[in-house]
């Protein structure tokens, strides 16, 4: 006979005290206890294995004595096709009562073999203290049956028991009358059946007192270190765990306490919290007490309940309670019958699924009804019990939480009887009915109250049926019962007066039953520990829990999620305007989100934290000289603002009459406040900390400069800012000279502002895919939630790896993609977004796993989630190891990350990326980093290995948004833009632009904005006309003598109303810039470097340009009615000449035209050549190519300018100086080349006669000597130089 591997045939396991073989290979066993359907193992083919025809099967290991059991390691059957895939365990110290192997709140599935040779192991989260071991297969091989061959290791285990009848208490006095403890130790395990009782008790005269109590069978530690009589110190403190600790089962407690700090331990699961109030001592006087309260203490104690049950294990400071009893060495008189041994329950649960029921028979023809029973349930509907009558049913349920009967008599009226309870009966506790018919009335009473017993009268005899179905009826011929199967337990159950014997129903002997677990209670309570965070409320029914976060500020299926955003900074990102916000710093973070007014009506964004002091506050010595500022904030919600604030500051004014402030820099203050920590600070608003003065003080302008204050002189007010931040907030002003008198002091203490957030902005920059940030032991949690916001150019990467032993979380950009697992099972969720995330723009993932559902979510908007069914995932690791980026081999993110947190903790990404190469601290590009802005409106686009300028929605091209665009227009030649097309509004929503120029979707303007250059000699001619649908226009022309006008055209007038700019001949070659702005009524106009100059539309005039259609550039070709001025005197022969930078509001017509890769709706008529005309010079000081990110040589390098070497404005004033003589110097020389250029082209223009390279592929011979002949492009240059000197 075969047993298991050889290797396990030893002592002990990797050194551990506590890993002996309690059982080896199954041969050897000699206790093996099986169920009354399966026969003895086939030992001959090395395992168990049962029969067939067995239902259920399991196998019972009786271990001879009470064991600690720490690990199961199971084996195929030697030589088969048989072995165990899946398996469960149940444990028990008497064969009765069974208690499931539960892990993370379930009934806990292990893995179990694969073939017949391979050993699993497993090692148990927690150690189970049993005889009894049952084996429960659940599933198994597909090529054979069920077989196993099994090991446990642990070790011995004993302990001292005392048996409580409800009378006794041992009682353990100190050895000194009085006892003044700053730390404690107590630990015990205890058993019962019994919901309420008290566990222990001390107490001292000074109103001190410790008790652990069972009540409605959860445990209630109670504590107070101490109060004092007026009561303004309470330091009662009371905190619950647990629940269903009367099942019969054992289970420890551990309290743990130092000074005020309590550790509170129930069967693994740990509460920590501090106790109220201001004291740290526990005084004791006598003794302490376990079981019960001591006599001298019950009259005052409220009735409570003694304990009856079972301890063992009594521990109180290093005292072993239990040995001082068994060596009698307490005073234990107060037992009848003391004895160390724990008895056995008289009751067998019984516990139902949702497929279950019991069968059970009664007496036939009978004409009384009887049927009691006890249940516990989260369920608040559920069969209890149903039975046929020879003429009807009876169904007893639970609906809603309450108890209904339900009679049905075939021949005569439906009966139904209804009885509430002032509280649900789904509530987990152990609830009993009794329902008794008999005669022509029924009685039903619930928890034994025969006051509330409810009696009705019966219109027939009942006439039993014979046959009890207890938790669900499945017959298919019959349906009558339309109630839910009762999922719980239940016990103690009688039929006709008789208890059941559940032992009998086990063995076959009577009745029969499905699906049914005898000798078992498996109610879990889901919401113990309340995985509903931030104070949520749980509530469950068997199968689930559900959070209420009603109240909370927090969302999500476990409260996990804050409604509200970090700060004012993040509000401000999104759009909002200044107004009062909640915000939470931290996140999911332990710290409560609270109210705040958010200023964004600067560039920077402030944060004010108000008090409720009144400006101009008196304060006398009737106050006492004290002025507490109370703030609605905590000071560690205080903190979470000013920790991350660039900056804070508040403002403080002192106002006095023979009231002194500081007195001297070396005396003793008179006024002194309290701020953060309650620190004493004795400077004054425009001071410093370490300086005893007031602003004056600094300044030297006091009004007596003997003092340091005006107050100190008696004199005045005092006032100023403290921007010291980690003195802040003031919270409390001590005045200390309002005796004298005639004194008074008038006290003003603003809010609290702070501006900036660091952890908003605090970032890093990937430039190799192969660098990341590591962050060593990252402590796991229940709930993990991770968030941030990234840039980059690239289509994938992975953002962030959360490794474990046993578990990991990653999160990369290829959609978005979210996974986590645990062991071999994992769980993958992704987000796709209707934009690319690679356009260099700021996008936010937000990322959550807890034990009920997964969710990501992206930019805000789109969301995925799913429930979390990976069995582990409630009981995470303790520590794991977080890389930012990709360390195990895969791409790595490229780009920049912000504001990274994970359980409500911000990352430090720039310290932790001074030291790592491949990553630099803070967005590399970042727009706001650099002396060089994208200039004209451009659009700074950040990178993650610099920036770029977005120049798709301006007239301008170039690296920096400063080269023009523009074209030389030969007679004739014209650029039609349709803003409106024939269409309608909307006929342009399909037209797309690959470089975003904007079609403006607004029809109707009230205001707007045209900006171009030109340069000419023709005259007269049309440079701009802008038409509608109607006859309102706009038109900028040259006129014959040269000179500029506006006309527009809105209606309401008879003409249309000009604009004429006399004072200068604009046709003179020289270009020249134009901005037509128009507000309602008013026009600005500015040209050139003149001032500008505002006029106003009558006010006949309309307002509005009323549905705006085309811009023409150079002529017009318009249908409908156009003002015949325009046609007969500007309009032919046409312009020619150059025109650059055109702009109409967002449309850039001429761009539009001269770029090829522009899908937009232009068109153009002759002969138009690109060229910038002159019109811009270059307004970017130069670089060295090192640092300049758009040198060829640069191309791709990271930039990194130290603004500190620049001055105030950006200029070099040195430079400055050397480059005006330098510009006087080149002036005259341009001077003389300029006008020798302009003679030599005046008449010639763009023309040449020789013949240009390239004429063969030209469309025309001009169109081949235009843009081959570099003297063209010359001409323009030359013009250009001329106007930039």
């Amino acid at each position: 006979k075969q047993g298991m591997r050889r290797e396990y045939f030893s002592g002990s396991i990797h050194g551990s005290k506590c890993s002996f073989f309690l059982i080896c290979s199954l041969f050897s066993l000699t206790s093996l206890t099986l169920p009354k359907l399966t026969t003895s193992p086939n030992l001959g083919s090395g395992g168990w294995s049962p029969l067939d025809t067995d239902r259920y099967p399991w196998l019972q290991v009786d271990l001879g004595s009470k064991k600690q059991v720490l690990a199961i390691a199971t084996q195929g059957c030697y030589s088969s096709s048989d072995w165990t895939t899946k398996y469960r365990l149940l444990y028990s110290d008497t064969q009765k009562n069974w208690r499931p192997y539960l892990q993370d709140g379930n009934f806990w599935t292990f893995e179990g073999n694969v073939n017949s040779e391979g050993v699993v192991r497993h090692e148990l989260q927690y150690a189970i203290l049993a005889r009894y071991i049952r084996f429960i297969p659940v599933d198994w091989s597909r090529e054979g049956r069920i077989g196993v061959r099994l090991e446990l290791y642990g070790c011995s285990y004993w302990a001292d028991v005392i048996s409580f009848d409800g009378h006794g208490v041992i009682s353990y006095r100190f050895r000194s009358k009085k006892l003044k403890i700053v730390k404690d130790v107590i630990s015990l395990k205890f058993r019962t059946t019994a919901g309420n009782g008290v566990l222990l008790h001390g107490e001292g005269q000074q109103g001190d007192y410790i008790s652990l109590e069972l009540h409605r069978a959860r445990l209630l530690l109670s504590i107070n270190l101490g109060s004092n009589q007026n009561g303004s110190i309470q330091g009662h403190t009371a905190v619950t765990s647990g629940s269903l600790l009367d099942d019969d089962h054992w289970h420890s407690v551990v309290i743990e306490r130092y000074r005020r700090n309590v550790n509170f331990t129930l069967d693994h699961h740990t509460q920590q919290f501090r106790t109220n109030g201001e004291f740290d001592h526990l005084d004791l006087d006598y003794e302490i007490s376990f079981g019960g309260l001591p006599v001298s203490v019950k009259p005052t104690s409220g009735g409570k309940e003694n304990f009856v049950g079972c301890m063992e294990g009594i521990t109180y400071n290093g005292e072993n309670i239990t040995s001082l009893v068994r060596r009698k060495k307490v005073d234990t008189t107060s037992f009848r019958n003391l004895t160390f041994s724990c008895a056995e329950s008289n009751t067998s649960p019984v516990f139902f699924n949702s497929t279950s029921f019991l069968r059970l028979p009664g007496q036939t023809d009978s004409d009384t009804l009887s049927v009691s029973l006890s249940f516990r349930t989260w369920n608040p509907n559920g069969l209890l019990m149903f039975t046929a009558l020879a003429d009807g049913w009876v169904e007893l349920g639970l609906t809603e939480g309450k108890i209904t009967v339900y009679m049905n008599v075939t021949q005569k009226k439906n009966t139904r009887i209804d009885i509430s309870s002032s509280s649900g009966l789904n509530d987990g506790q152990w609830h009993s009915v009794h329902l008794n018919a008999l005669e022509n009335y029924a009685m039903l009473t619930v928890d034994g109250d025969e006051a509330s017993t409810v009696r009705t009268a019966i219109p027939i005899q009942i006439q039993t049926g014979g046959t009890y179905y207890f938790g669900g009826y499945f017959l298919q011929t019959n349906t009558r019962s339309h109630q839910r199967s009762f999922q719980g337990c239940m016990q103690m159950i009688h039929i006709d007066d008789h208890l059941v014997d559940l032992k009998a129903v086990e063995q076959g002997l009577i009745g029969t039953f499905e699906n049914v677990s005898l000798d078992m209670c498996a109610i879990i309570d889901r919401c113990v520990p309340n995985h509903c965070e931030h104070n949520g409320h749980c509530s469950q029914t068997w199968d689930a829990f559900t959070c209420n976060c009603s109240g909370t500020g927090y969302t999500g299926a476990t409260c996990h999620t804050s409604l509200y955003q970090q700060s004012c900074e993040e509000y401000k990102h999104q759009g909002k305007s200044s107004a009062s916000y909640w915000i939470d710093p931290d996140g999911s973070g332990s710290i409560n989100p609270f109210r705040v007014h958010c200023d964004m009506t600067e560039d920077v964004v402030w944060t004010s934290l108000r008090n409720d002091l009144s400006p101009q506050t008196s304060v006398s010595s009737a106050d006492k000289g004290n002025a507490v500022i109370l703030v609605s904030v905590s000071c560690v919600q205080m903190l979470s603002v000013t920790s991350s604030a660039e900056y804070c500051e508040q403002y403080v004014a002192y106002a006095c009459r023979m009231s002194r402030l500081l007195n001297s820099p070396d005396g003793v203050p008179f006024t002194w406040w309290l701020g953060r920590a309650n620190e004493k600070h004795s400077y004054w608003g425009g001071s410093g900390p370490g300086i005893q003065k007031c602003a004056c003080g600094i300044e030297h302008n006091c009004t007596d400069p003997k003092h340091y204050c005006n107050c100190d002189a008696d004199l005045k007010e005092d006032s100023g800012l403290l921007v010291y931040k980690d003195h802040l907030p003031v919270s409390q002003v001590v005045v200390g000279d309002t005796s004298r008198a005639g004194s008074e002091a008038k006290l003003t203490v603003g809010p609290l502002r702070c501006r900036g957030d660091s952890n908003f902005w605090n970032a890093a920059s990937f430039t190799s895919p192969a660098s990341y940030l590591h962050y060593p032991s990252l402590r796991d949690e229940t709930s993990t939630d991770v968030s941030f916001y990234f840039k980059t150019s690239s289509t994938h990467g992975v953002f962030l790896e959360i490794l474990g032993s046993t578990s990991f979380l990653h999160i990369e950009l290829r959609v978005v993609l979210f996974s986590f697992g645990i062991g071999t099972e994992k769980m993958e969720l992704s987000v796709r977004s209707p934009v690319p995330l690679n356009d260099d723009q700021w996008h936010r993932v937000e990322a959550e796993k807890n034990i009920k559902e997964a969710v990501l979510q992206l930019n805000g908007q789109h969301r995925m989630v799913r429930p979390t069914t990976l069995q582990g995932h409630a009981k995470p690791e303790l520590y794991s190891d977080l890389s930012v980026g990709a360390s195990s081999g895969q791409r790595g993110f490229l780009g920049c990350m912000r504001a990274l947190k994970i359980n409500g903790v911000t990352f430090d990404l720039e310290e932790r990326a001074k030291g790592t190469p491949g990553v630099n601290p803070g967005c590399q590009g970042h727009c706001n980093s650099y002396r060089m802005h994208c200039r004209n409106g451009g659009k700074c686009v950040e990178q993650y290995n610099g920036y770029s300028c977005d120049c798709s929605l301006t007239a301008y091209d170039g690296p920096f948004c400063t080269d023009d665009v523009g074209g030389y227009f030969e007679t004739g030649t014209l650029v039609r833009y349709d803003l409106l097309p024939e269409g309608g509004p909307f006929a342009l929503k399909d037209v797309k632009s690959l470089s975003g120029v904007g079609v403006s979707s607004e029809a109707n303007l009230t205001q707007e904005e045209l900006v171009f250059s030109f340069s000419t000699y023709s005259a007269p001619s049309i440079l701009v006309y802008i038409s509608s649908r109607t006859q309102d226009y706009l038109a900028v022309v040259v006129r014959h003598n040269g000179t500029l006008q506006i006309r527009y055209s809105l209606g309401g007038l008879t003409e249309p109303y000009t604009i004429d700019v006399d004072h200068r001949n604009m046709a003179n070659g020289q270009p020249h810039f134009v901005n037509i702005t128009r507000n309602l009524r008013e026009i600005r106009l500015q040209l050139d470097h003149y001032p500008v100059s505002t006029y106003m539309l009558p006010e006949a005039s309309d307002t509005q340009f009323t549905l705006v259609k085309s811009i023409f550039l150079g002529k017009v070709f318009e249908t409908g009615q156009i003002d015949p001025i325009l046609i007969e005197r500007y309009n032919t022969p046409g312009f020619m000449g150059c025109l650059s930078r055109v702009q109409f509001n967002s449309v850039a017509p001429l761009k539009a035209a001269l770029r090829s890769n522009i899908a937009a709706p232009v068109s153009t008529h002759g002969i138009l050549v690109p060229s910038n005309c002159g019109a811009s010079p270059l307004t970017i000081s130069p670089m060295a190519s090192a640092k300049d990110p758009w040198h060829i040589e640069g191309a791709g390098a990271v930039f990194n300018l130290n603004e500190d070497k620049f001055s105030g404005d950006g200029v070099d004033r040195n430079s400055a100086v050397i480059g005006g003589i330098i510009s006087v110097v080149i002036f005259s020389v341009l001077c003389i080349m300029v006008f020798v250029i302009r003679h030599m082209f005046r008449h010639k223009g763009s023309y040449h006669t020789n013949e240009a390279k390239g004429a063969d592929s030209a469309d025309s011979a001009d169109a081949a000597i235009i843009v081959n002949d570099p003297a063209f492009t010359e001409t323009i240059d030359e013009s250009k130089k001329e106007w930039f000197i």
